[in-house]
């Protein structure tokens, strides 16, 4: 049974099934019926998926449009467990042995997972009850996940994904698994602490609504009624909290082979089968309606979302496409808080400066404050010098790396890294343009000082103290001008630095990417090495067994010929045999004794012997060349007298001479004939004849009977 037949059956049973569920309700015999078709389906399912278990590779490999199709209809209860750990690699790997080392150790996350273990899946049989075995494994996965990733620890909602993942197998392959569903599937991502996955996955799935259903778009947009008050948990718990265990579990058997994008399908499908009534609804409707009226919808089985979802319009190169603007303007918002937090934190500086100078009341210019004033400009002065050094320093990194790049090869594919860079670009684009209009501020107001010099110079000239004051709040002025300058060509250089990094980096990937294929092409080279051996061994096998058939050949054709040979030495006794036979006609005609009644008898006798005898010999001729034809082994004529006497002979291997009964053996080469009855003839006849050695006797009844003669 090929495993290509069992993906068809399986269609065609699902599809009978569909038909037998449809009419069940008709009759008794309808409803048995279905019975027996859903156990058969049960019995092929089973046949099916076992051996797709054991096929596993070559089923992934050239049938996983097939397989795909499979997980989309429901993976069987018993085979869940392994066909989940097949489907995300996770059945051999090292972590599994540092299990029982981690649940040794302590983690910082106890606390809460033990707070929050009774509230997951609290309505189950494994996990309802306090300090089951089902909480302490449940417990034991989580706290052995927070001790392997740090960064992520403990998030609520994995716990949910754990526990379903403890409903089908043991607890060290269910910490594999979700350990490959955290590094794998993006759920990592989606639990760190930022959670900016799950930012992502809102801002896509509103595109999708925005775009798929427009009019329901509006409506939230006018309810206030934002993505995350509703599909966060969707993403979170892969609807495990959401839908019924049955409807989510089916879910996730495709979550498990295709991974989010069944999120956004199913989700998609779900709002479009409710749109008419979500639009009659506000806010607090909605999240009723949401939280409740939807878990009911799925209460007859998961088939009919599933359906819904793989009718939902899903493009993956446009969801890339959103993952980059999002990044563009997460990075944009970044951007802007940091400017926004150091604007904050230089106004909070002047208020202080305003608050204190206000304090002082009317500014008075002693030595003290001169004396300040002097050591602030020797710190400016300072602060510049070391901005002079650090630029200097960055303008020599710049062209150390320079150098550096022209000694790399040239990259002549840029076309495939473009994806790479345009996150890279867009930040200096940003970047630049920052430091242009830093620099046009830096130059108003450097134009404002002037002025505001121009305007005031001749206010101090009655004023020595005042004026040296005034000389040194205005070259302060310009120390802090010029750092500005400097720290703007600091920012010019370290975004230089960042573009070169780029480049370097680019060419160390093509660098890598040519020694990957190098090697590719190496492993290449060597397998199909170790293929022409096994061919010319393969050959060699063929040539040995080409001869052994040609030395079979030539035995056969020498046979062949032996047996041609014995007919052709069994031909030249019967050839030998007729000349006899002619040599008798001739004594017969010589013999004047017989009367020529009898004569005449003996010698047609004689020419029916030598016809059938030719007769034999072409026969013989004809079939000599066939090797199962039997070798020819004598003559056999036999005529009989009346009564029961008969008069039999043969020639033994070809070899031996006729024999005759009542009769002497033959002298020489010729036939002897003695008769055996009396006739008129003359006595002298019958004397010659005797005395006669070679003589031809012939016996002629009295009665008239038939004469014999046998050779």
């Amino acid at each position: 049974m090929s495993l290509s037949w069992l993906l068809e059956t399986d269609s065609k049973s699902l599809r009978s099934m569909n038909g037998s569920r449809r009419n069940s309700g008709s009759s008794l015999v309808s409803s048995s019926s279905a019975s027996s078709n859903l156990s058969h389906l049960e019995e092929d399912s089973w046949i099916l998926w076992g051996r797709i278990v054991n096929e596993w590779e070559d089923v992934r490999k050239k049938k996983e449009k097939q397989l795909k199709d499979l997980v989309r209809k429901g993976i069987p209860h018993h085979f869940r467990a392994i066909v989940w750990q097949l489907l995300c690699n996770a059945q051999s790997m090292p972590i599994k042995d540092q299990y029982s080392e981690l649940l040794k150790m302590t983690s910082p996350c106890e606390k809460l997972i033990r707070r929050d273990i009774a509230r997951t899946y609290p309505e189950h049989d494994f996990f309802k009850e306090k300090d089951s075995s089902g909480q302490e494994v449940l417990f034991n996965v989580m706290k052995a996940y927070s001790l392997v990733d740090r960064e992520v620890g403990y998030c609520q909602g994995s716990a949910f994904i754990v526990g379903l993942l403890l409903m089908q197998m043991p607890e060290e392959e269910a910490f594999c698994v979700f350990v490959k569903l955290m590094q794998d599937y993006r759920l990592r991502e989606l639990f760190k602490p930022t959670m900016a996955e799950l930012g992502l996955c809102m801002y896509q799935f509103e595109c999708m609504i925005q775009e798929q259903l427009p009019e329901l778009h509006i409506h939230f947009q006018a309810q206030s009624f934002h993505t995350s008050m509703y599909a966060s948990s969707w993403f979170l718990t892969i609807f495990l909290t959401s839908f019924p265990l049955r409807v989510a579990t089916r879910i996730f058997d495709i979550f498990m082979c295709e991974g989010l994008e069944i999120v956004f399908r199913v989700g998609l499908a779900i709002l479009q089968m409710n749109q008419a009534e979500l639009i009659q609804l506000d806010m607090e409707g909605m999240l009723q309606h949401f939280q409740r009226i939807i878990p009911n919808q799925l209460d007859n089985g998961p088939d009919k979302v599933i359906l819904a979802a793989y009718q939902v319009k899903y493009n993956a190169k446009k969801m890339k496409k959103l993952e980059k603007e999002y990044t563009t303007i997460k990075s944009k918002e970044m951007e802007e808080q940091v400017e926004i937090k150091r604007l904050r934190t230089e106004n909070r500086l002047l208020k202080q400066r305003i608050d204190t100078l206000e304090k002082k009341g009317a500014p008075r210019y002693s030595e003290e404050s001169v004396l300040q004033l002097e050591t602030e400009l020797v710190q400016a002065r300072l602060m510049e010098a070391e901005s002079q050094c650090a630029l200097k320093e960055m303008q020599d990194k710049i062209l150390d790396m320079e150098q550096r790049n022209t000694s790399l090869p040239d990259d002549t594919n840029v076309a495939r890294l473009q994806e790479e860079l345009i996150g890279v670009k867009l930040r200096e684009a940003e970047a630049l343009t920052g430091l242009k209009e830093q620099r046009q501020q830096v130059r108003d107001l450097e134009e404002h000082w002037q002025r505001h010099m121009a305007r005031t110079a001749g206010r101090w000239k009655d004023a020595p103290k005042k004026n040296t004051m005034s000389e040194l709040q205005d070259e302060l002025m310009s120390v802090r001008l010029r750092e500005a300058e400097a720290q703007a060509e600091l920012r010019e250089s370290r975004q230089r630095i960042l573009e070169l990094e780029t480049q370097n980096q680019i060419h160390s990937n093509h660098l890598r990417r040519g020694e990957q294929e190098s090697r590719s092409l190496q492993e290449r080279v060597q397998t199909l090495t170790v293929q022409n051996k096994d061919l010319h061994v393969q050959l060699q096998e063929i040539k040995r067994r080409q001869a052994e058939i040609e030395c079979k050949s030539k035995e056969e054709v020498m046979a062949v010929r032996l047996r041609e040979a014995d007919n052709i030495a069994a031909m030249a006794e019967l050839q030998q045999q007729i000349s006899e036979l002619e040599i008798e006609k001739e004594e017969g005609k010589v013999q004047g004794q017989l009367n020529h009644t009898d004569s005449s008898q003996y010698i047609c006798d004689l020419k029916d012997q030598i016809s059938e005898l030719k007769h034999e010999i072409f026969c013989l001729k004809g079939t000599r060349g066939l090797a199962n034809q039997p070798s020819f082994d004598g003559i056999h004529i036999v005529n009989h007298y009346v009564g029961d006497e008969s008069y039999q002979s043969s020639d033994e291997d070809g070899v031996k001479a006729p024999t005759l009964q009542d009769t002497q053996p033959r002298s020489g080469s010729r036939i002897r004939l003695r008769p055996n009855l009396r006739d008129t003839d003359s006595e002298e006849e019958e004397e010659e004849e005797e005395d006669d050695g070679e003589a031809l006797r012939l016996s002629v009844p009295p009665s008239g009977g038939h004469k014999s003669t046998t050779v």
